[in-house]
């Protein structure tokens, strides 16, 4: 059972952090390879690639194309990543604005490629992204009871809203959401299953994502920030925080059970981190790289995200499990 760290807890208070440039508002990431990984920004549809301890990017991969968004708001607001073999599947919060307004941009899952030659990656759209997730959600029979449809209309921190950070495979081939907001009237966090997200973002088989029956998770309070499978100890890591701007964050392990509670990893601490994405290396099976949203980290008296680009940047760290 994932339950502990390798090194003492004061250690893990100050983990050792990494600086990244080019942006601030880091939000999903994924492994490439052993020493690279990708990571998406909440704030334009760009994904950028990075080799671990380097702080530059080393290429840029836009979608704002490929992903048909509204010219006039085209942030796509990318919140979660999944991969399988050469497959990434990637999520969009499904949100408003944060004053509340429809942002269709965001009603984005999208399945991409991944292949590698002449020493860069190459990210490809499979087809179209499906555009009516927010739509299956919010209609599906077995989430009536958490008022999804009336929270999808609200801003997505406020009390109640509708935000999707969480995205992960499921070992039956399907994928999990995990919901930032809104909480259950007991406080607990949403997972919601997606059944056939192969036949319908890779194959084009299926015209229509399957929803399965939610599970609840007890986590202080709290939501999903981030999911993420662990194959090697066949339980998922749940980055737990705030559903708005102020609160804690926790780590907390699950087995994917409905019925089994989530469970606090209290070893772990995050420190100044504000994460949002996490995600294992391959063959790394004690190491969890985590990335931090930094966009409203102070840089010379600035948030991040209004420094100048040449300032602007995010940081990572590991954090070592038994």
């Amino acid at each position: 059972m994932l339950a502990s760290a390798c090194v003492p807890a004061a250690a893990q208070d100050q983990p050792s952090i990494l600086e990244y440039s080019g942006m601030c508002d880091a939000s999903a990431a994924i492994a490439l390879d052993k020493d690279i990984f990708l990571v998406a920004s909440d704030e334009d549809n760009v994904l950028r690639v990075y080799r671990r301890g380097k702080p530059k990017v080393k290429q840029h991969i836009r979608l704002d194309t490929d992903l048909k968004v509204d010219p006039e708001e085209p942030e796509v607001d990318i919140e979660g990543a999944a991969r399988v073999d050469d497959i990434i599947y990637w999520t969009a919060s499904h949100s408003q604005s944060k004053k509340g307004k429809l942002r269709t941009s965001r009603h984005r899952l999208f399945a991409t490629t991944v292949t590698k030659g002449h020493g860069k990656f190459k990210i490809t759209l499979t087809r179209k992204p499906y555009v009516r997730l927010r739509e299956d959600l919010t209609s599906a029979p077995q989430l009536e009871k958490f008022g999804l449809a009336a929270a999808a209309q609200l801003a997505p921190e406020a009390e109640g809203g509708f935000n999707i950070e969480g995205l992960a495979v499921a070992p039956n081939g399907g994928l999990l959401l995990g919901f930032r907001n809104p909480l259950t009237k007991d406080g607990k966090a949403l997972v919601v299953p997606i059944k056939n997200p192969r036949s319908v973002l890779v194959e084009g088989k299926s015209k229509q994502i399957e929803l399965g029956e939610p599970a609840e998770l007890a986590l202080g309070g709290r939501g999903i920030r981030s999911l993420e499978w662990s194959e090697t100890r066949k339980r998922y890591l749940v980055v737990a925080g705030p559903t708005g701007d102020d609160g804690t964050f926790a780590l907390y392990s699950w087995s994917g059970d409905a019925k089994d509670a989530a469970v606090e990893i209290p070893e772990i601490k995050f420190g100044t981190l504000n994460p949002e994405a996490m995600f294992f290396e391959p063959g790394d099976a004690a190491g969890v790289q985590i990335i931090s949203d930094d966009g409203g980290r102070k840089i010379d008296g600035k948030d991040c995200k209004d420094a100048p680009l040449a300032n602007r940047r995010f940081r990572g760290s590991t954090l070592t499990l038994q």
